[in-house]
């Protein structure tokens, strides 16, 4: 890890890596928490590395904190700007409900509704609104925490209030909070995105260098890989998987991963005496402390294939994206 860390230089941006999974209860916190304590840890006899960052971007369900035992000393509401009619201004011209891609405005006649819940906060209906009509509001929809965590680690992490549905404002506030740009340099960050394949984990993954995806050798989870998988090529990031509980169910895994060009970067058995340990809070590399060399043998894997990546342009041409290789 260190040789490979040098070689990005003195000044490197930091190397940004999101562990997902397509389904829940995969063991993607058990995987991230482990990595962030291995290379909080650092080689032996060599100086020690910058600790990791860790955000637990899971904010409708966060657990990290059960692993890492952070004090959260630092904290800030999440704020999402609501749209609000001035219906006296308002003509009923329906650009604002045209715009928004969320449903969260609709015109009636010439009355128009805000269904608070569903917006995103984006702003489009403010932009486009030919009679200055909509203002926007802020609304408390959650709450950003951050400390130390074991092993120095700072950690951030955000919770959704209860019966709020748009994480992905919550997680996109996260990101900028704890992580002030350019970022950490030389640091590793660790983004423990929310299951499944849907908004949320977009935005976790977003902006991001790679896609560590965590699975089980069962048919559910190789089911749940393959669309993992295709929100990696979507979103032009090199991917690689971590079959957990290794051991269950049958080979579809490894062969789907073969197929499309998945490294498998790591097996984790069934074993009782990990199942024991998660359950009672303890990492993996608490539980087997051989595995703190391997995650970050891991991390070194990672920088050789995020190194290999040709780099294009952005959009805006501001920034180089990195483009992974299509899967099939």
């Amino acid at each position: 890890m260190a040789a490979a860390a040098g070689s990005r230089g003195a000044v490197a941006p930091p190397l940004r890596i999101a562990v997902a999974s397509g389904k829940g209860g995969t063991g993607k916190t058990t995987v991230a928490s482990s990595l962030a304590l291995s290379l909080a840890q650092g080689e032996p006899g060599l100086p020690p590395p910058p600790p990791p960052y860790f955000l637990d971007c899971d904010v409708e369900g966060p657990n990290a904190h059960l692993f890492l035992k952070p004090d959260l000393r630092r904290r800030r509401d999440v704020l999402t700007s609501i749209p609000h009619v001035d219906a006296a201004k308002c003509s009923g011209c329906g650009k604002c409900a045209e715009v928004c891609q969320y449903h969260a405005i609709a015109v009636l006649g010439k009355k128009t509704l805000v269904f608070s819940q569903l917006c995103h906060g984006c702003g489009s209906c403010t932009l486009v609104c030919p009679e200055g009509a909509i203002t926007e509001e802020p609304r408390v929809t959650g709450v950003l925490e951050a400390g130390r965590a074991a092993g120095g680690i700072p950690f951030a992490r955000g919770v959704l209030d209860v019966g709020e549905p748009m994480a992905t404002p919550a997680i996109r506030q996260l990101k900028k909070w704890a992580i002030p740009a350019p970022g950490p340099a030389g640091a590793v960050v660790i983004l423990d995105a929310p299951p499944g394949t849907s908004c949320p984990v977009v935005e976790a993954a977003r902006g991001c260098d790679y896609l560590l995806l965590v699975t089980e050798p069962t048919p559910f989870g190789l089911h749940d890989l393959r669309l993992a998988a295709e929100v990696a090529a979507e979103l032009g990031m090199p991917a690689g998987v971590i079959i957990n509980r290794d051991g269950i169910g049958d080979a579809g895994v490894d062969a789907f991963c073969a197929q499309a060009g998945l490294p498998v970067l790591m097996r984790i058995p069934f074993e009782r005496t990990i199942a024991e340990g998660v359950a009672q809070g303890q990492t993996l590399v608490e539980i087997h402390p051989e595995y703190a060399p391997r995650f970050r043998a891991l991390v070194a894997t990672v920088l050789e294939q995020v190194g290999s990546q040709p780099m294009t342009s952005s959009p805006s041409g501001a920034e180089p994206v990195r483009r992974g290789r299509a899967r099939p």
